[in-house]
């Protein structure tokens, strides 16, 4: 049985994060922040780390809550309270795929993201490029968050450690049970 109340989901961008935490909280009645909501102001400014970390704050105030995203600079706020961290650890390979579809999809159908903030062509084909980002990001992630999750600040989280999208879906099929 799950009794997870205060869950935080990592993971590479485009991993599935925010629509893990988003059927997590249908199933658990359980409220969603989404940390690129408050980290992004209209278009595309990034608020400054103090503000971030007062709201981070604010929204955690709440008993239960499941919060999607790898913000380091509010990774000790969150993790302190979390009891559970549920890492979606995937291949490149299937990131990859889901990052170029969920992009291809968000800047065809002119989809608003945080603040009307939208992607581009420009911005997918630009240095700020999240799939740029996620290049760059995915061998750091894999191997800083073993060695985060080991510190004993964090030694009361449970890990959930799901390294394909299968084993994501059954996990998720088992706790519906």
């Amino acid at each position: 049985m799950f009794h997870s109340q205060r869950i935080s989901i990592i993971g590479t961008s485009g991993c599935g994060k925010t629509t893990l935490a988003r059927q997590l909280c249908q199933r658990l009645a359980i409220p969603h922040i989404e940390l690129d909501a408050l980290h992004w102001e209209a278009n595309w400014t990034e608020v400054p780390t103090n503000i971030f970390r007062q709201r981070v704050e604010q929204s955690l105030k709440c008993d239960r809550w499941i919060v999607d995203g790898n913000y380091s600079q509010v990774r000790d706020i969150i993790w302190s309270r979390a009891d559970t961290v549920i890492w979606l650890d995937y291949s490149l390979l299937v990131i990859m795929t889901r990052l170029l579809r969920r992009t291809w999809r968000r800047v065809v159908q002119q989809e608003e993201l945080w603040n009307g903030n939208r992607e581009t062509w420009t911005l997918t084909f630009s240095r700020d490029s999240i799939l740029l980002w996620a290049l760059q990001t995915y061998r750091k992630r894999r191997q800083e968050y073993p060695i985060l999750l080991n510190q004993s600040a964090y030694a009361h989280l449970n890990l959930v450690h799901l390294k394909f999208p299968r084993e994501t879906y059954t996990w998720l099929s088992n706790l519906a049970r």
